[in-house]
């Protein structure tokens, strides 16, 4: 099967992780981090953060603020429950990260009121309509929280038509998002959709070490903060407001981290957001069309499949750790299915620093593996 060569940047090295993250990191963003540290409370840190800032707003497509933590996209699902849920809240559960993100305010000690949708499908706005409604007749409810990619399944569910929902039907309900494995792969525009909080971190599209974690943060839900008690000192969005005012951080940042965070998101700016959306976009088709001329089966519920990650049914029965040995020989990994789909499912991360050159590599190797004839679409 042949593939289609779009050109890939010069300097680039082949992509090696083709998992749901951590991603490859460009060695120009790598090495940023080696430079000589600064103190965090320097003009020069200050100056950092601040561009760092405005470029988030700009690939968050929002106006509000965007909260920067050293920490993982479960610690930014923590801080969006201890800030923005006083009461109830109602999580969405459609895969392994939805379900973490109830865990997390079941461990706040928050009333949480789950709601299961089958795994490999999307959260439908109906779906969310109709438990909301139910809930209301109980009382109010602070907010919903949603999965916008669930890195599990590889479904991407449409949080614009579940905002536009919850707004028609309570609006001060907030809308909680998590976008970990596709913020940075496809447009996601905070502000234009109605997210009250959209988070993410830096280990997936964003081509980033781990190891930070992003939020935009509506003046919605920063009222909502102002109101809840017990929001915490390190994630306490009160405490985060003053800094960022300042272009800083209450607690010492990841300096390395941002120094890296900054070069990566030039490099974002200087191929293009619509360019990189359509990159994502163009890896995701390319790869599900190759496996459905192989007579793989896509996991996907049709019409909601993810633009970062394709899940694929392992219908021949591989075994996922000897296709992984194969391609390291070749200095490439994918991922095994999640959870109770482990041995059947394959997961191919199309992400990040992630071009068609790399993905053909990728997918002629696993041809090779199955020892497929090499044939034309």
């Amino acid at each position: 099967m042949t593939f289609p060569i779009v050109g890939t940047p010069a300097n680039k090295p082949p992509q090696r992780l083709f998992i749901p993250g951590p991603t490859d990191v460009h060695p120009d963003v790598l090495a940023a981090q080696t430079a000589p540290l600064i103190g965090h409370r320097s003009d020069e840190f200050e100056a950092l953060y601040a561009k760092c800032e405005e470029q988030l707003q700009r690939l968050f497509f929002t106006d509000s603020r965007v909260y920067i933590l050293a920490a993982t996209g479960s610690a930014m699902q923590e801080a969006a429950i201890r800030n923005c849920v006083g009461g109830r809240v109602i999580s969405f559960v459609n895969g392994a990260f939805s379900q973490r993100w109830y865990d997390v305010a079941v461990g706040c000690g928050k009333e949480a009121v789950r709601v299961d949708v089958p795994w490999c499908t999307a959260v439908k706005a109906e779906q969310v309509a109709e438990a909301l409604s139910a809930a209301l007749v109980d009382g109010p409810v602070d907010a919903i929280t949603v999965v916008h990619n669930e890195t599990s399944t590889g479904v991407t569910s449409p949080v614009a038509e579940i905002a536009g929902a919850v707004r028609s039907l309570n609006p001060e309900t907030l809308v909680l998002v998590d976008a970990v494995s596709s913020f940075s792969g496809t447009r996601i525009p905070v502000d234009e959709w109605g997210l009250d909080l959209c988070l993410t971190s830096s280990q997936k599209a964003l081509a980033l070490p781990p190891g930070l974690s992003f939020a935009a943060v509506s003046d919605r839900a920063f009222a909502r903060a102002q109101t809840v008690t017990g929001r915490g000192w390190y994630f306490d969005f009160l405490l985060l407001e003053r800094y960022l005012k300042r272009s800083t951080t209450p607690a010492t940042p990841a300096i390395s981290l941002m120094r890296a965070l900054s070069l990566q998101l030039d490099r974002i700016f200087a191929e293009g957001t619509e360019a990189r959306f359509a990159r994502h976009h163009r890896l995701a088709e390319t790869t599900r069309r190759w496996a459905e001329a192989r007579g793989l089966s896509l996991m996907a519920e049709e019409g909601y499949a993810s633009p970062t990650v394709t899940t694929i049914a392992n219908s021949f029965g591989w075994g996922v750790e000897a296709l992984n040995a194969f391609l390291a020989q070749r200095e490439m990994e994918l991922s095994d299915g999640y959870g109770e789909y482990k041995g059947k499912a394959l997961r191919i991360a199309h992400m990040g620093e992630c071009w068609d050159a790399d993905l053909a590599r990728l997918l002629a190797a696993v041809e090779e593996f199955a020892g497929w004839p090499t044939r034309r679409a």
